[in-house]
């Protein structure tokens, strides 16, 4: 069996060779989506260490504008199944509580 190093990830790992033009196709495939999914999963934590920041400032009007964009960004990123839907909704839960604390405190 035929091995080459893949060094497009950050991890080198050893990967088999595709033989077939389907197989081939596939291991193409599975790059491109790759990579879609990690952008889709870098930009949904880059949103919510903005949230983050705006709860930590104690800003509760500026948190619940970025927990607006982390929920939008969250069900686009489920309706592509890049991440489960109950796994979004896990998110934005755990998410909503800590804005909710944070307006309780205020009020």
């Amino acid at each position: 069996m035929n091995y080459e190093l893949n060094t497009n990830d950050q991890v080198f790992q050893e990967i088999a060779v595709a033989h077939s033009l389907s197989a081939k196709k596939r291991v193409r495939q599975n790059a491109k989506k790759r990579t879609i999914n990690r952008k889709r999963k870098s930009q949904i934590k880059t949103q919510i260490k903005h949230f983050e920041e705006a709860l930590g400032a104690g800003d509760a009007e500026a948190a619940r504008e970025q927990y607006q964009l982390v929920v939008k960004k969250l069900d686009k990123t489920a309706a592509t199944s890049t991440m489960h839907k109950k796994t979004a909704a896990r998110k934005k839960s755990r998410l909503a509580r800590r804005l909710n604390s944070l307006t309780a405190k205020k009020g």
